[in-house]
């Protein structure tokens, strides 16, 4: 049995008409929720009847939100620096020395990558209480680097292996040190496979909670995501839907944002990733 041609264009676009309603509506219902106050929050409708913003208002001028926002952004940019710095040295030392137990190393980084949080959240407790970082926003640099750096390790490893070799020995005829290398040849090269990586890392900082909710203890410290978590209302019987949607979409904007500025940069560094891993 042969089905009609329209019938399949129909199917196609009603497929696609189920996914974008799947992935897009509990974003508008998010913003239709945080433009609303009063009795409009628990009347369900799908157009707003009177846009507000005092939500925004709110939680932007009332309380410690704009001070939690700046710790955001202050871990989730500490941890791609370093990862990156690290991940590209580590990496080109990986992908270009040989030495024995290369292939054990780069299993290990990959193997601590998979673990979950909660099965190290107990040691890394100890080794933060220790060294005087709770309550800290370094002790969310210290532990987000578990994660961050030895996935960027991975990724920029397989990037710098698959590179030719005459590129490197050219250099090294003309003088160049190992930093230099790295620095004027490599980087240059591996750049969309750095924006990708770090953007990762970023979302990764940028969004934890576990450890985030362990580590620190006071208002003026947390992130993003805990302090989202903590909004009350007045009372144990009230929710504040509006507040807690309107924090949540100031939060989305600036990961939206990268993702716009560097959306070539990302598509090229996973099309590169997918042909040379």
């Amino acid at each position: 049995m042969t089905i009609p041609t329209p019938v399949k264009r129909i199917a196609f676009y009603a497929l696609v008409l189920v996914i974008l309603v799947q992935a897009l509506f509990p974003f508008y219902y998010a913003i239709l929720t945080s433009l609303e106050n009063g009795q409009a929050l628990f009347e369900v409708n799908y157009l707003p009847k009177a846009v507000t913003f005092d939500n925004y208002q709110h939680m932007l001028t009332d309380g410690v939100f704009g001070h939690q926002i700046f710790n955001s952004i202050f871990v989730a940019t500490v941890v791609v620096i370093f990862s990156l710095s690290l991940g590209v040295t580590a990496a080109f030392a990986l992908s270009r020395i040989r030495f024995r137990g290369r292939g054990l190393l780069l299993f290990t980084i990959l193997s601590v990558s998979m673990f979950p949080q909660i099965a190290v959240l107990s040691g890394l407790f100890e080794l933060i209480r220790n060294f005087g970082l709770f309550n800290s926003l370094w002790s969310l640099v210290f532990s987000y680097m578990i994660f961050t750096l030895p996935f960027t390790v991975w990724v920029l490893t397989t990037f710098m292996r698959d590179m030719p070799i005459e590129i490197e020995e050219a250099a090294i005829m003309d003088g160049a040190s190992s930093f230099t290398i790295i620095r004027r040849i490599f980087l240059p090269l591996i750049w969309p496979a750095m924006v990708t990586t770090g953007l990762l890392a970023f979302i990764h900082a940028w969004n934890e909670f576990l450890f985030a909710l362990t580590f620190l203890s006071t208002d003026s410290q947390r992130t993003v995501p805990v302090a989202i978590a903590m909004i009350s209302g007045l009372s144990e019987f009230e929710v504040p839907w509006g507040n807690i949607m309107a924090a949540s979409v100031i939060v989305t904007v600036p990961l939206i944002a990268l993702v716009l500025v560097f959306q070539r940069k990302i598509v090229s560094g996973l099309t590169a990733g997918a042909v040379k891993g």
